[in-house]
């Protein structure tokens, strides 16, 4: 049997003497295709069908937004993606190799699926730049987070984030005094410091005022095509600024897909959704 030659490259990436790269264990292989496709998933509480055969799939770099009215599966949806929830049946593989159906909550957070729920969630009592020090994807051991100091390229990675979030002048403000908008803002800056591979965003702009939800759009436009990113959301107004294809749920299944003029002018969606 041949062995291939597998050579370390100065960047980091591990290459066959062919010149492929290699994809190392537990790493999300993208090379071929979407970030996350979810096939023919169910899901089932006590006889309800929250998902009906669900198949969706989400590209690298790409800023989808799923609405549907009250009780469509888009909850059910994430929580099947982050491990909460079990399916039935069906796959939901992130990348090509990683079926994350046999993974639990902590797996599959580690492998880069970040989550953001509709109500903000940070350390009130630190500082907003200690909330992202904290969240940075280093070692988490207790002697490492207390004791270690930052480097030079983690301090500047600090930086970047929050001007990108528009905190830079709150740097050393605890969190808890920050605005509604700026938690949410923080939180996803807190994401975005762990480097994921896939955001989750559960109703980011709920509750904010017209100035915070414009902001919060200009922030997710400039993280599209870097990031992959998925939006649950109900403010229509907000998806039409953001989207670029629009996912249509309900009962559990597709019901519409494509630009937001064209699910708005579909006939099934404004029947179960938009109202005339």
């Amino acid at each position: 049997m041949n062995t291939a030659t597998v050579e370390l490259q100065q960047g980091g990436d591990y290459t066959s003497a062919g010149g492929s790269r290699i994809i190392m264990p537990g790493e999300v292989d993208v090379s071929h295709g979407p970030i996350l496709y979810l096939d023919s998933i169910s899901v089932s509480f006590d006889g309800f069908k929250a998902l009906n055969n669900l198949t969706l799939t989400i590209e690298v770099g790409e800023l989808r937004c799923i609405i549907g009215p009250n009780g469509a599966g888009k909850t059910t949806m994430m929580d099947v993606i982050t491990g909460k929830t079990r399916p039935d049946s069906g796959t939901a593989f992130l990348g090509q190799t990683i079926d994350l159906t046999l993974l639990n909550e902590p797996e599959i957070a580690h492998l880069g699926v970040g989550r953001k729920f509709q109500k903000p969630s940070v350390f009130e009592n630190h500082t907003v730049f200690e909330n992202l020090e904290l969240a940075m994807k280093t070692d988490k051991r207790v002697w490492r987070s207390l004791f270690a100091k930052l480097n030079g390229e983690e301090r500047a990675r600090i930086e970047e984030t929050l001007a990108l979030i528009k905190l830079s002048d709150k740097v050393n403000l605890p969190a808890g005094l920050l605005a509604h908008g700026q938690k949410q803002w923080l939180e996803i800056g807190m994401l975005l410091m762990q480097e994921p591979k896939l955001l989750l965003l559960d109703e980011p702009v709920a509750g904010m005022t017209d100035f915070e939800t414009e902001r919060t759009a200009e922030l997710l436009n400039g993280l599209a095509g870097k990031h992959s990113i998925v939006v649950v959301e109900h403010d229509m107004e907000f998806v039409g600024s953001i989207a670029r294809t629009v996912t249509v749920l309900h009962e559990g299944s597709v019901l519409a897909e494509g630009t937001m003029d064209q699910v708005q002018n579909d006939e099934r969606v404004i029947e179960v959704y938009l109202g005339r």
